[in-house]
């Protein structure tokens, strides 16, 4: 791994696109990293499997959860605007290894939505086609998955206006379809509205009654959420940055997870808490596109548009995050040096571009074909999920440590100790039942299917490889590990780095 410099790019002068974004483009950056519709479809359906009719309050607990870090994140932010700012936080709060490790799981996390969103981008197009007109399910889906990854890499390609105003464009359109479909829903279910699926009173599943169901469906609730910190990695490229990724963080949180309260709440009650388990089976494994045939007729055909154009900017803005925390590793040296690479016109890490789309298809064409894409799909899921529970915890302790040792004059009760600490409380049932650890004395963690259950050994494998590349650094180039508390942004503008500024 050769040394990057710290300009940026691979032998060029200037880095990203400073304040070429807004707080705008920074918020849809965050939601559309959570894919609201196709959380409410896919993701948040799976957990229905383990919660039944009470995952409504799956959701609600892991808005809390997602809550109380997303707080976390945004004190961080104030002080380490970083596209490394996943990696900074804790490797300026605790240690510079801490932050290695979480930039590698980040890394995964991010490299992974690729083959995940786009995986099920195709299935989708694929069993509407299959369904409506007969096409091939199986060619039809492979088509529309390589056609979605190339799509993506295109506009990731061209730079961060153009992939982020896309991102605003489609989160707008996803939102504003489901949030009018649940309000119908709602009103369609007449006196089946209850607050009872708050309450564990439907949490009934065999071998998940109770908080066990609660806690397992909390995986597919939790990842529903997994993108409200994307913003972060752009606060390179972000106009104010201590104050626009802050904001978006918390903002995309709260706004999104009361999206997700509404939308499973009037899924819930409209096809009726005591038969919720069998949701996800509903229209053949599109349970929301046959909720709205059911109610709109013709009018499936937005929903079903809604549900593919969010996995569809979900890729792009997982895209967007995954090849900037790839080159803020990579100047510094613990990653490979060309994904520091930037484009010399449009400013973004192609190179990174180009590695994400090759992952995305070399990852998703094989598991899909193995598994099918639905179950390759919740295999990912549950990785990301596993990952990104943990990292979470870390941003949480990361804000307890930073305040107590770097920033002590700004230390608030409050904010940076009771906070961080109910964060990290509520992330422990979903973080132990996505791995599968602790059934021997926890006894709200119970098994998961197969091969979601192999979840925790991949995610040990990955962070075997991990520590082996860490120990690389400190006995080759022990110089560079400090290098990941570095603020990029705080540093004058190089020679021929273009600045947009309020773009």
């Amino acid at each position: 791994m050769a040394h990057a410099s710290s300009s940026g790019g691979s032998g060029q002068s200037g880095g990203l696109a400073r304040g070429a974004i807004g707080l705008r483009e920074v918020l849809f950056q965050s939601v559309t990293s959570m894919a609201p519709a196709g959380a409410v479809a896919l993701s948040i359906a799976a957990g229905a499997t383990y919660a039944g009719g009470a995952l409504p309050l799956a959701v609600l607990l892991a808005l809390v959860a997602c809550l109380l870090v997303a707080s976390s994140i945004g004190q961080l932010a104030k002080h380490l605007p970083s596209a490394g700012s996943v990696y900074t936080y804790p490797a300026e709060a605790i240690h510079p290894a801490i932050g290695f490790l979480v930039g590698w799981g980040y890394a995964l996390v991010e490299a992974l939505i690729g083959p995940l969103t786009t995986v099920i981008f195709g299935y989708l197009v694929g069993s509407v086609l299959n369904s409506e007109a007969n096409w091939p399910l199986t060619t039809t889906w492979v088509c529309f998955m390589i056609a979605a990854a190339i799509a993506i890499a295109l506009l990731n390609y061209r730079g961060v206006q153009v992939s982020a105003r896309a991102g605003t464009i489609l989160g707008a359109f996803e939102i504003l379809v489901f949030l009018a479909l649940a309000v119908w829903l709602i009103a369609k279910a007449g006196s089946g509205n209850t607050l009872s699926v708050f309450s564990l009173h439907f949490a009934t599943i065999k071998g998940y009654k109770g908080f066990s169901g609660i806690a397992a469906g909390s995986i597919y609730t939790v990842l529903a959420f997994i993108g409200f910190e994307a913003s972060a990695p752009l606060a390179e490229e972000a106009a104010n940055p201590r104050r626009t990724i802050p904001r978006a963080v918390i903002v995309s949180c709260l706004a999104i997870g009361l999206f997700y309260v509404i939308t499973t709440y009037a899924g819930d009650v409209f096809f009726g808490p005591h038969r919720y388990v069998s949701f996800g089976a509903l229209g053949g494994g599109s349970p929301w596109i046959q909720l709205g045939r059911d109610v709109w007729g013709v009018g499936w055909v937005v929903v079903f548009l809604a549900i593919v154009n969010s996995t569809f900017a979900n890729g792009n803005a997982g895209t967007m995050a995954a090849t900037r925390t790839w080159f803020a590793m990579s100047r510094i040296g613990v990653l490979p040096r060309p994904l520091s690479t930037l484009h010399p016109k449009w400013r973004s890490p192609y190179v990174g571009v180009i590695v994400q789309a090759v992952i995305t298809l070399a990852v998703g064409l094989p598991l899909g074909l193995h598994f099918g894409p639905t179950e390759a799909f919740i295999f990912l899921a549950t990785i990301l999920t596993g990952v990104m529970i943990a990292i979470y915890m870390i941003f949480n302790l990361s804000c307890i440590c930073y305040y107590l040792r770097r920033a002590r004059s700004e230390f608030n009760i409050l904010l940076h100790l009771i906070i961080p600490v109910l964060g990290i409380l509520f992330f422990i049932p979903a973080f132990f039942t996505a791995l599968g650890l602790g059934a021997s004395f926890l006894k709200f963690v119970v098994p998961l299917s197969y091969p979601v259950s192999e979840t925790g050994l991949a995610i040990g494998i990955w962070y075997v490889l991990g520590v082996v590349v860490l120990v690389t650094l400190y006995l080759r180039h022990p110089e560079r590990l400090p290098e990941m508390t570095r603020v990029f942004a705080d540093e004058p503008v190089a020679p021929g780095e273009p600045v947009t500024e309020g773009a």
